[in-house]
């Protein structure tokens, strides 16, 4: 194709945007299931205390957080011929998905404190391998394509790529590690697997992504003054926090929704249709968004998609074991409306708030803002999820095969979790991105002056 093609207002032809979408597919593969699956595996099938689980991803994470804006950087100031982003991706794809399978190792020959250091350590080494790829991956979007709207629909189409992603992360590594036999050892199959998935899809998203071939100089600041500059743009702290609060909002929902439907309506069948359906949903909002957002300013759709997420935390917060399935799955279908735009929407912003920060500096700076927002996203996320485990733990939570029953104590935390505290984030979230300042106009204007600019030098 012609690299030309996504540099200024044409649009991306649908292969690319939905090849493209396949690396955020196997992303959220990997990371879905630390969210939706892995803590349950740690507590009920590896027999790690909850408190001690919690542990497991937030040292895997940190260390992924960390790792964020160095790889950034790493990539804002690589010269090789292939690219600045693209070689990334088949440099991180055989750790990423070998690292994966490894997490759902059987430990069952480890004490307790043996196998939990043994999954932190896997989960450092996955942490890092996802971040090879995942920050340049995301870093390519503002090179793609300049446009305002077009962002928004690569990012549309990259959201769904994700959530069939999650979805699969729901819908199969349960049923096949049944399928194998369950237990550790069929986790363990179940793994490989999927693992084996993860890496098969990075070749074909190198051959359809490209880099413009004329932008703004890479930084020439060292990563500290770099990130010192961002904390000090506004555009980009503002959104910042608009993410980690929905990011955090989603995380404890995700962590939390096994044991709630294990413990709390009694019904584990119903979980993977639960997130069947809120998943499904989302990629069929996808599109909707999408075109409002033609229309609407960005940071609108954003907060008519937070209203229909506090709708379904709220319905989660207040069902009760004898609801009908139909109310448990019209909730999640509410959320998931909800979620589609507070999950696109954000990472389309950050492309508007580097060409801002182009304008204000002339560097082009897009692997340190996508590292960075990652490292905070990441590490308040990990820091939410722990938490929540280590609550949980305190409330006298009981893991392990075999287990009738929780305390009410246990159970009410478990609700609580599950909904109320994420849809208290949701809303600071909805409160911080009003007003947001790089509106359809203003970035219109950014990207006429950046031309200028760039025609001047030209001369």
């Amino acid at each position: 194709m012609n690299q030309n093609a996504g540099s200024g207002g044409t649009r991306l032809p649908v292969r690319t945007k939905a090849i493209y979408a396949l690396g955020d597919h196997t992303i959220n593969l990997g990371l879905a299931s630390m969210l939706f699956v892995y803590p349950f595996f740690l507590t009920d099938i590896a027999g790690i205390s909850a408190g001690l689980a919690g542990l497991v991803p937030l040292v895997g994470r940190v260390a992924d957080a960390i790792s964020d804006p160095l790889m950034g950087r790493f990539s804002d100031r690589t010269t090789w011929k292939a690219g600045r982003r693209r070689p990334f991706f088949l440099i991180g794809m055989v750790p990423f998905g070998l690292s994966f399978a490894a997490l759902w190792w059987d430990t069952s020959v480890f004490d307790e404190r043996s196998a939990a250091h043994f999954y932190m350590a896997l989960y450092v080494v996955f942490s890092l391998s996802t971040t090879v790829v995942a920050v340049p991956y995301l870093a390519i979007i503002p090179e793609m394509t300049g446009s305002y709207d077009e962002r928004t629909s690569l990012n549309a189409w990259r959201a769904v790529g994700a959530i069939f992603g999650a979805l699969l992360a729901a819908a199969a590594i349960q049923p096949l590690a049944g399928y194998f036999g369950g237990g550790a050892a069929g986790y363990q199959q179940a793994g490989l697997l999927a693992g084996l998935w993860i890496m098969a899809v990075w070749p074909f998203v190198y051959r359809v992504t490209f880099e413009r071939p004329t932008q703004g100089p890479a930084a020439d600041t060292s990563l500290l003054e770099s990130i010192q500059s961002l904390v000090r743009h506004a555009a980009f702290v503002r959104l910042t926090g608009v993410y980690i609060l929905g990011r955090i909002a989603i995380d404890l929902t995700s962590t939390m929704f096994l044991y709630y439907f294990t413990w709390w309506l009694g019904r584990p069948e119903d979980f993977p249709i639960t997130l069947g359906v809120f998943l499904l949903c989302v990629a069929l909002a996808m599109p909707m968004w999408n075109a409002v957002a033609r229309r609407v300013d960005k940071h609108m759709i954003f907060l008519m998609g937070v209203a229909s997420w506090i709708v379904s935390q709220a319905g989660l917060l207040l069902a009760e074991p004898d609801w009908p399935r139909f109310w448990i799955f019209l909730g999640a279908a509410i959320g998931g409306v909800g979620y589609a735009a507070a999950d696109m929407i954000p990472w389309s912003m950050l492309g508007e708030v580097v060409d801002e920060d182009e304008l204000n500096t002339g560097q082009r700076r897009e692997g340190v803002y996508f590292g960075l927002f990652m490292f905070l996203r990441k590490l308040g996320g990990a820091s939410a999820v722990a938490i929540a485990l280590w609550v949980l733990g305190l409330t006298g939570y009981v893991g392990g095969e075999g287990v009738t029953g929780q305390s009410e104590q246990t159970l009410t935390t478990i609700r609580v979790l599950t909904a109320a505290v994420p849809a208290g984030f949701v809303a600071l979230a909805g409160v911080v991105a009003w007003n947001f300042p790089i509106t359809r106009a203003r970035h219109a204007e950014i990207v006429a002056a950046l031309a200028e600019r760039h025609a001047n030098a030209g001369r």
